[in-house]
């Protein structure tokens, strides 16, 4: 009798497990790349800090072999329920122990980039998802959102009203949690007291017969604390650099928050607003629009110098701007030519009144693939570009195709700055336009200055999942050097074009 339960609760097991195991159906997909790059990633080879200063010249590499693999794993119980993990290995740069890619090979680099549940309200056409999850704001205009584009922990929910209509509604939590208040240079708040940010965004995708649109606000605060202790180079929550885009450029310039003032408010109030717009009417001829503003409250003020040897000034934390981007492109047999262009609202002359640039968390810029990431957003500027304080036209002729499984894309692209050259003398140093290069953001352009971009990106299909893509660009450095004299400390610096080379093997399923 022992025998025979045994062997029956042994065959329910087995039946069980089976029938778990047909009840989930696992999805895989995934992407390889290992790419090789040649050039430079400064506009400037020589700066000078002081008459007597040191000279000291640009020792960046100038070239790099680096590889990245992410792979998403989707567990989907039916049409109304499914998991999602989504592990990134990289971005390993080979040679280098932090990356795990120096000899032994044996870093720790495998990071979550996305873990979230997929779920329907029953008996409604309402959608839910929750957890780590990539997040775009709405846009058009080669895509890429120039507010938020990135992962980060939300919940965010979709409703279908017709085919025309549809709603989204989300609230995300982007940074809690990671401040540690024992400092005394903080005024003894306790850790993690005020540093939470939260975001609350609604949606309205509407599409028509050759026209689609997707209004939308967002709303954001952040607490007292939520960037107190911030560096340039030392964020300690995320990649990127969110705060240069978040604070004025001269408070973000130096690298650091610790001169400002406290503020007794203890949230600070955010928003933002977009208009992004198709229209496709008329194909093959294709139109796109995207209209953002964006506001950030001032949360306290800070200490600048003016000038050489000149008075400090208070500055204002408030931030606020606008962009505008249009694209106009004609699909023809063998290429698609277009002409495209942006401009955004830059700062004034003085600080005490805040920015006049249009405030941003991660934001990306497909235009171009050198100073933004047109193309496969790798090996330079993994986090876009911001646009803010810059205006700019281009022209490209793109999937241009003469042989079977090649194709070209060719752009040029002027950039000009909308920031009053009075700014310069609030920023620390001659080359202080190089620091949100350097940072993967954007340099300060003021209205004086220019660059001019130029990109060939090549594409062959080696198989069906193998493409190889070899991109060749140059950047022409126009920057005014008689306008960045003016920096409140005596420095000088050499400019210098900017180029690269590229070849990345990508391996997608």
């Amino acid at each position: 009798m022992k025998r025979i339960c045994t062997l029956i609760l042994a065959a329910g097991l087995v039946f069980g497990a089976a029938t778990g195991a047909s009840a989930i159906d696992f999805k895989a997909k995934g992407q390889w790349l290992v790419g090789f790059s040649a050039g430079n990633e400064s506009l400037v080879s020589k700066t000078r800090l002081g008459n007597n200063g040191k000279v000291k010249a640009d020792t960046s590499d100038t070239f790099a072999a680096q590889q990245r693999v992410r792979l998403q794993l989707d567990a989907v119980a039916s049409e109304a329920l499914s998991g999602t993990v989504y592990f990134e290995i990289g971005d390993q740069k080979w040679g280098q122990s932090s990356s795990g890619a120096a000899l032994g090979a044996d870093g720790q680099v495998v990071e979550v980039k996305n873990a979230y549940i997929d779920w329907a309200i029953p008996q409604t056409d309402a959608k839910i998802r929750m957890g780590i999850q990539g997040l775009a704001l709405p846009n058009t205009v080669a895509g890429g959102s120039a507010i938020l584009d990135t992962d980060v922990a939300a919940v965010v929910g979709t409703y279908k009203f017709n085919d025309n209509v549809s709603m989204t509604a989300f609230w995300a939590r982007p940074f809690n949690d990671n401040f540690n208040g024992t400092d005394a240079r903080y005024n003894g708040n306790p850790q993690n007291y005020l540093d939470n940010m939260d975001l609350f965004g609604l949606m309205a995708p509407l599409t028509f017969d050759g026209v689609s649109t997707t209004p939308w606000v967002m709303y954001g605060m952040q607490g007292r604390n939520t960037l107190t202790g911030y560096t340039r180079n030392n964020w300690r929550v995320t990649d990127g650099n969110p705060p240069l885009t978040l604070r004025p450029y001269p408070l973000a310039v130096q690298g650091n928050d610790l001169a400002t003032t406290g503020t007794s408010k203890a949230y600070g109030s955010m928003f933002w607003a977009g208009l992004p717009i198709a229209v496709t009417a008329f194909d093959p001829l294709n139109i796109e629009l995207d209209i953002n503003y964006g506001f950030v409250e001032a949360m306290g003020r800070y200490d600048v110098v003016k000038g050489q040897n000149g008075p400090t000034v208070r500055g204002d934390t408030q931030r606020q701007g606008w962009l505008a981007k249009a694209l106009v492109e004609y699909k023809m047999d063998w290429a698609t030519p277009g002409l495209f262009g942006w401009y955004a609202s830059g700062d004034d002359n003085s600080v005490k009144n805040g920015s006049e640039r249009m405030p941003s968390l991660v934001p990306t810029g497909n235009m171009t693939s050198y100073m933004g990431d047109g193309n496969l957003g790798w090996l330079r500027q993994d986090y876009g570009v911001d646009y803010s304080g810059t205006w700019g036209i281009g022209a490209q002729l793109k999937d241009m195709s003469f042989l079977q499984d090649l194709k070209h894309t060719f752009r040029v692209a002027y950039w000009g700055g909308t920031n009053s050259t009075g700014m310069v003398k609030f920023m620390p140093n001659a080359y202080a336009f190089n620091t949100g290069l350097s940072s993967n953001i954007a340099p300060y352009l003021t209205t004086n200055d220019g660059l001019v971009e130029f990109n060939l990106v090549n594409t062959y299909q080696i198989y069906q999942n193998l493409q190889m893509n070899v991109e060749l660009d140059y950047m022409v450095n126009c920057m005014d050097n008689s306008t960045w004299k003016k920096a409140n400390t005596a420095s000088s610096f050499q400019k210098q074009d900017m180029y690269q080379a590229k070849v990345v093997f990508a391996y997608s399923f």
